[in-house]
């Protein structure tokens, strides 16, 4: 973690293959402070032994509830839904990543390696919708983590949860960079053509190589375009997100993206300014000394030129765009490119609930450890 007197680390770790951070900093909670000195010794063993692969660890978990709710006023939903703790994807701006504090993990190298399944996703769900005063919300799946990460080949959590979905009628709308998703059209597609779900793929740069570093095990550009096409194709209705837009990083590609974007047959789209909570700033830097270090103090500049003057904002007013100048510049960018390509024409839609039955209980909720009083 930097220093106190210094923004940047002098001489940054060398990054892991197929990750984003380079560094497994504290969590915030974390009572005692540690800091790993390299003396010249440990450089020299590890070129020689090779670097230790970090591989990941999938940890099961039986939550409590599964359903989150929200009142923030910047954000489009009230009710989300995520059926893993920590991504794979391992990008590095993640706004995600300070809650694996919680859990007495880094936000670093943990939360892309330490995975949390809640196995019992599907089940609580569906005893939720069953509540006799359970009213419908349209569901924000895979917002604080992403649902089609790369262990929900296997567990297929995700997969369980749209069936309780499905078979309920209960709209929702899903945002990823996987193209697991085009696994799920079979449910995904009869319930877009009842008005029931969208999706949301986040596209943050065409450059496959900067892509590589910021979202190391999360699909290729190219990819994230065809399974744009693949679900625009089954009758889905699509939109992209470009969050976040990293300034001289990403950000010289956000015309370039729309325009692909659309052609791939998104009808709307959206963008965040990058966000820095708690520890993704120390993390951010660290990753941008070891991929971009002649940039890295540009980089910041613009940030802070954008947040008052700090790394990062969290009013919910500006928390999401900015504010200032070249906030205002990137907004006239993004609202000029959009009307010239069309997208945001249409009305976004409003997910339809009026086909919503509350499911019939076929299992006996399993026990929790808690005896029963009578």
């Amino acid at each position: 973690m930097p220093t106190p007197d210094r923004e940047f680390p002098v001489a940054p770790p060398s990054p892991l293959k197929g990750r984003g951070a380079v560094t497994n900093i504290q969590g915030r909670y974390e009572r005692d402070e540690r800091e790993s000195v390299d003396d010249g010794w440990m450089h020299e063993s590890a070129e020689e032994e090779g670097a230790p692969v970090l591989r990941t660890q999938v940890f099961e978990e039986r939550a409590k509830s599964i359903l989150t709710r929200n009142n923030s006023p910047d954000i489009p939903f009230t009710v989300s839904l995520n059926p893993y703790r920590g991504c794979e994807h391992g990008c590095i701006y993640c706004f995600a990543r300070p809650t694996h504090s919680y859990l007495g993990l880094s936000p670093g190298l943990d939360f892309e390696s330490r995975i949390y399944a809640k196995v019992n996703a599907g089940d609580l769900l569906e005893r939720e919708l069953a509540k006799p005063n359970y009213q419908p919300d349209p569901i924000a799946l895979g917002v604080n983590t992403d649902a089609y990460q790369p262990v929900e080949r296997d567990l297929k959590l995700t997969r369980r949860v749209t069936e309780v979905l499905h078979d309920c009628g209960h709209p929702f709308a899903a945002i990823t960079k996987s193209s697991l998703i085009e696994r799920d059209i079979d449910l995904l597609a009869p319930m877009a053509e009842r008005g029931q779900f969208m999706a949301a793929i986040t596209v943050t740069t065409l450059d496959a190589d900067i892509a590589r570093t910021l979202e190391p095990r999360a699909a290729t550009p190219s990819r994230r375009l065809r399974t744009i096409r693949t679900l625009a194709d089954a009758g889905i209705p699509v939109g992209v997100s470009i969050a976040p837009v990293i300034p001289f990083v990403t950000e010289p590609d956000l015309e370039r993206v729309l325009e692909a974007c659309a052609e791939a047959g998104a009808t709307t789209a959206s963008y965040i300014v990058l966000r820095l909570p708690w520890e993704v700033a120390p993390l951010f830097k660290d990753w941008l000394t070891a991929h971009f270090p002649a940039r890295a103090d540009r980089v910041m500049s613009r940030v802070r030129d954008m947040r008052g003057g700090k790394d990062y904002d969290s009013d919910f007013a500006t928390r999401m765009k900015g504010e200032g100048l070249w906030a205002d510049m990137l907004k006239q960018r993004f609202h000029q490119a959009t009307k010239r390509l069309g997208l945001n024409q249409r009305n976004r839609g409003i997910l339809d609930m009026s086909d919503f039955k509350r499911p019939a209980l076929t299992r006996t909720p399993p026990r929790t450890g808690q005896l029963d009083l009578f």
